[in-house]
């Protein structure tokens, strides 16, 4: 018997990319179905949070919105304006 032997092999074969991506559809159709569910029931308690949430969104979206490809910080240190 060979020890390279692929069919007696340790690690099962990939899945397919087809197969992965039915399952994360099917993960992302629960998921929403789940937050449907969720928000019908609590839409009260979400709404009292809704103004601490907009807040919350303001510096994620400046931290992660940004994308700072392309930027020289060293233009502004030496008092002339980035383009």
């Amino acid at each position: 018997m060979n020890p390279h032997d692929s069919s007696h092999s340790a690690h099962p074969a990939p899945a397919s990319p087809s197969r992965t991506r039915a399952w994360k559809s099917a993960a992302v159709m629960l998921g929403l179905i789940l937050a449907f569910y969720f928000l019908r029931e609590h839409w009260g308690h979400v709404l009292g949070l809704l103004p601490y949430l907009i807040l919350l969104a303001c510096p994620l979206m400046h931290l992660f919105g940004h994308s700072h490809q392309g930027h020289s910080h060293d233009a502004s240190q030496n008092g002339r304006k980035s383009p």
